[in-house]
């Protein structure tokens, strides 16, 4: 399952990503917010979403923010979580293909409606291409306490 959802910062792109998301076909569950809340926390709205990706190894994510920033050093706090900032799709896809990113987190400030639909599509279309010296590199991640 594919989750979505952003903080104020990012609800103006959510909502555009939530259409794109709907006339591709693709399926996915809207976390929120549905309304703006000018003084929400993203981390309301990532914690509970990393919580659901870690449920299953084919679940992903999208997170928005003014800068990404913040999402992702949230989402990156989870075990399991590989929470990748992108706003090039040659680099989001890169992220997925290299090092296996299941979190795609975009800047709303930094990126276009349209280059961001452009991005997503991308990331959503690339899988991990389990060369051996990625993998290895992804098992060190996994030994660190």
């Amino acid at each position: 399952m594919l989750y979505i959802t952003s903080d104020h910062g990012g609800l103006k792109l959510k909502n555009r990503l939530v259409e794109f998301l709907k006339q591709n076909d693709v399926e996915f569950e809207d976390c929120g917010p549905n309304k703006l809340i000018t003084n929400d926390d993203y981390a309301d709205y990532v914690i509970p979403v990393m919580r659901k990706v870690l449920e299953s190894p084919v679940n992903n994510a999208i997170l928005i923010c003014r800068n990404g920033v913040g999402v992702s050093i949230i989402a990156n706090r989870f075990k399991g979580i590989r929470c990748a900032l992108s706003w090039n799709v040659l680099h989001a896809v890169s992220s997925r293909n290299d090092d296996d990113s299941n979190v795609l987190a975009l800047p709303a400030d930094y990126i276009s409606e349209n280059e961001a639909e452009n991005v997503l599509e991308g990331w959503l279309n690339k899988n991990f291409s389990k060369e051996e010296r990625f993998v290895r590199r992804l098992n060190k991640l996994e030994e660190i306490k």
